[in-house]
């Protein structure tokens, strides 16, 4: 209010003048003190002796030991994290369908055994066995390797000797299911136009073709075998001269096989001379040693002839291999050879142990072989691995739902796995095999091999194939129980 507005400036200005007035006294103070500080400093330094430090030195003070931490060393490399295994395929190893079951299954990067079923047991393969013939073949022969099959000048007048080098693969005609097939009609064209330049020959007529199947010995077909394999068309007798696998049909996979192959081959080679050997008598024997060659050709390269032989599962082809790779050894050239020549190949070659194996064909035809689902796994990771040529084997291995004898198999449900599986199938009476690759669904590559012992052969192959299916879908966390 007016009226009030006096007093209170007056109460303020008295305040401001007692604040204002110790301010003043308070500076007025200090600065006398420290006039007089200074001033006694000053007469003390003028008038006080300086005295010397003493002598003695000072006695320290106690004091207490803290102990120093020791540094702890630190790990040159962590510790690799432990993989659980909790996924179990227990149930699918029991099914039914697998009669009587044996199998391996190993992480390929290290070799360890994640799974086995009676693994180091000795069992028949079916045709899982050329998994072990082609990786032979490979490493003895070589993939650049090729047969040879030849036509000499016999000793007789007008006669001609035509020499087999074990090329099973040979084609009567221009062409049969073999890829890249040498051709009789190439073989007799050359052997007309070497007659046809020597004087001592031109214008005269073939008189007598000797075959000469020498360079296999033995059994041409295995004591075990069932002869319903030849008469309904899967093998032929094992012979070192014969054309198109000795098939009536030279371009059907399975076609009814002949008693007498190579009689067969002559009467290709025969019709292939033409005129020239319209009348030539047929007849078995030995080329003579040094005789001139009238000419040669050749097979494709073993590389070619291996992955036929997987992918197809051709027998004959199978044991024409086998029977090459112990004649390169030096084991013989008979079906007993083979066991000296094969298991002693891929140990040397591999480090394998191949104690306990039992060869007695390359096919896998009989009850007799006996290999271990171990053995055969530690092989594949030395396919998977491509070793020496072991490559070629990897890239002709049947593919899940795709090509060869798994070109039917892992469909429908099953087809999660296709293009995933890489696998030799086998099939005989008493029993159905598989074994080879799974690239798994968490990445993992793993080999496996499987045993399904007097199974049936749909419910055991349906039994085998979701077994495998299941080992995908796990991958490394596979347990083995």
């Amino acid at each position: 209010m007016p009226g009030h507005s006096a007093p209170q400036n007056s109460r303020s200005r008295h305040r401001r003048l007692r604040l204002n007035g110790g301010w003043a006294l308070f500076a007025l103070l200090a600065g006398g003190s420290l006039a007089g500080g200074a001033a006694f400093a000053a007469a003390q330094n003028e008038t006080t002796p300086v005295v010397a430090a003493s002598a003695t030195a000072p006695t320290p003070r106690a004091t207490s030991t803290v102990p120093v931490p020791q540094r702890r060393p630190q790990p040159t490399t962590a510790a690799a994290p432990t993989i659980v295994r909790t996924c179990s395929v227990d149930a699918l190893a029991s099914a039914a369908g697998l009669g009587t079951f044996q199998g391996t299954i190993r992480d390929a990067a290290s070799g360890s055994i994640l799974f086995d079923r009676d693994g180091d047991t000795f069992s028949r393969t079916a045709s899982v066995m050329k998994v072990l013939t082609s990786a032979a073949a490979l490493t003895v022969l070589g993939p650049d390797y090729r047969v040879t099959t030849t036509v000499l000048k016999g000793e007789q007048g007008g006669e001609v000797v035509l020499v087999g080098g074990g090329d099973v693969t040979l084609a009567s005609g221009t062409s049969n299911i073999y890829n890249d097939s040498a051709s009789m009609l190439e073989l007799a064209d050359q052997v007309k136009a070497a007659w046809a330049a020597d004087p001592a020959t031109a214008g005269s007529a073939i008189s007598t073709i000797t075959l000469d199947s020498s360079l296999f010995t033995g059994d041409t077909w295995q004591p075990s075998w069932d002869r319903v394999e030849q008469t309904e068309g899967s093998t032929a007798e094992v012979t070192a001269l014969m054309v198109d696998g000795d098939r009536s049909n030279p371009s059907a996979d399975t076609s009814p096989r002949s008693d007498d192959p190579v009689a067969r081959a002559g009467q290709a080679f025969k019709a292939a001379l033409g005129s020239v050997a319209v009348g030539a008598r047929l007849g078995e024997g030995a080329a003579p040693a040094g005789a001139a060659s009238l000419g040669a050709v050749q097979s494709a390269p073993v590389s070619t002839m291996v992955q036929e032989a997987v992918l197809r599962s051709d027998n004959t082809e199978a044991e024409m291999l086998a029977r090459l790779t112990a004649i390169k050894r030096g084991a013989g050239s008979s079906f007993t050879s083979l066991q000296a020549a094969i298991p002693a190949a891929l140990s040397e070659a591999y480090g394998l142990d191949a104690a306990g194996l039992v060869i007695v064909d390359g096919s896998g035809l009989s009850d007799d072989d006996a290999v271990s689902a171990e053995f055969i796994t530690a092989l594949l990771d030395r396919v998977n691995a491509r070793d020496g040529s072991l490559g070629v084997l990897l890239d002709g291995l049947p593919i899940a739902d795709q090509t060869g004898t798994l070109s039917y198999r892992f469909t429908g449900a099953n087809s999660v796995v296709n293009g995933r599986v890489f696998a030799k199938t086998g099939s005989i009476d008493s029993a159905n095999t598989l074994a080879g690759v799974i690239h798994a669904a968490d990445g993992s590559v793993l080999t496996f091999a499987f045993f399904a012992l007097n199974s049936q052969l749909g419910s055991g192959r349906e039994a085998l194939d979701a077994l495998t299916v299941g080992v995908y879908n796990c991958g490394n966390a596979l347990s083995n129980n």
